[in-house]
């Protein structure tokens, strides 16, 4: 049987505010968190909690998978 498993890449989540021409000003408000925290998520230099990212995608219009880019890995036969 083989193994399938991905990690968390890349964060996805600037192209997801310029398709919802939102800015990370305006998420952080809605969110209620400092934009220093959506920038730190914006460029990957820290990763969204579930609850964060199940939020963002509401706002957002679209789904937590969307957020991330995601590497497959361990897919050995």
């Amino acid at each position: 049987m083989s193994k399938l498993a991905y990690v968390v890449g890349r964060c996805l989540l600037r192209q997801r505010l310029l398709e919802a021409d939102m800015t990370q000003v305006e998420l952080s408000e809605i969110l209620g968190v400092k934009v220093q925290q959506i920038n730190k998520y914006v460029h990957t230099h820290r990763h969204m909690s579930l609850q964060v990212a199940k939020n963002i995608s509401v706002i957002l219009n679209c789904s937590i998978e969307d957020l991330y880019d995601w590497d497959e890995v361990g897919n050995e036969e």
